[in-house]
């Protein structure tokens, strides 16, 4: 429903809490601006897991339709790497695939800029995962700023 008529965009992974086997997902989003149901409100509550107080932002639609939930806006190329790699420790951890909504180019081949990398990621940190401006290159020509006709232009891979 977000992601087909309010053009959410998301990335994350499924996860089970080891007690209680209760399924819940860690995700990367992309909510267009005014396109949030809900409101978002903020809650001190205390943490058993981490045994102290801690303040979260929620939203009320999906806290009444799914559950608690928790949102954090990413304000920064730190805040985007620290929420990349955070996503990456789940995927680790469960040896859970990423899930992302559907449109999201997967892989292609370009020579890319060490400023247009947001952190490494995969088996071995053998891939990037880049800014959504970053510049596209092919063995040394100038292809463009990413974009679908650019992306078109680009070798594929899996």
């Amino acid at each position: 429903m977000m992601c087909h008529r309010k053009k959410w965009k998301y990335a994350g992974v499924w996860e089970r809490s080891p007690e209680k086997k209760r399924l819940h997902f860690h995700g990367l989003f992309y909510i267009p601006e005014g396109s949030m149901p809900g409101e978002l409100i903020v809650v001190k509550d205390y943490s058993p897991i981490k045994d102290k107080v801690q303040v979260t932002t929620q939203n009320t639609y999906f806290n009444e339709r799914l559950g608690r939930s928790d949102f954090k806006a990413v304000d920064s190329k730190t805040d985007l790497g620290n929420a990349i790699a955070y996503l990456a420790k789940y995927m680790e951890k469960t040896g859970e695939k990423i899930v992302y909504s559907k449109g999201l180019p997967q892989f292609f081949y370009s020579d890319i800029e060490d400023d247009d990398i947001v952190c490494k990621i995969g088996v071995e940190e053998s891939k990037l995962l880049l800014f959504d401006n970053f510049i596209c290159w092919d063995e040394g020509e100038y292809i463009g700023p990413v974009s679908k006709d650019v992306i078109e232009k680009l070798r594929k891979g899996n």
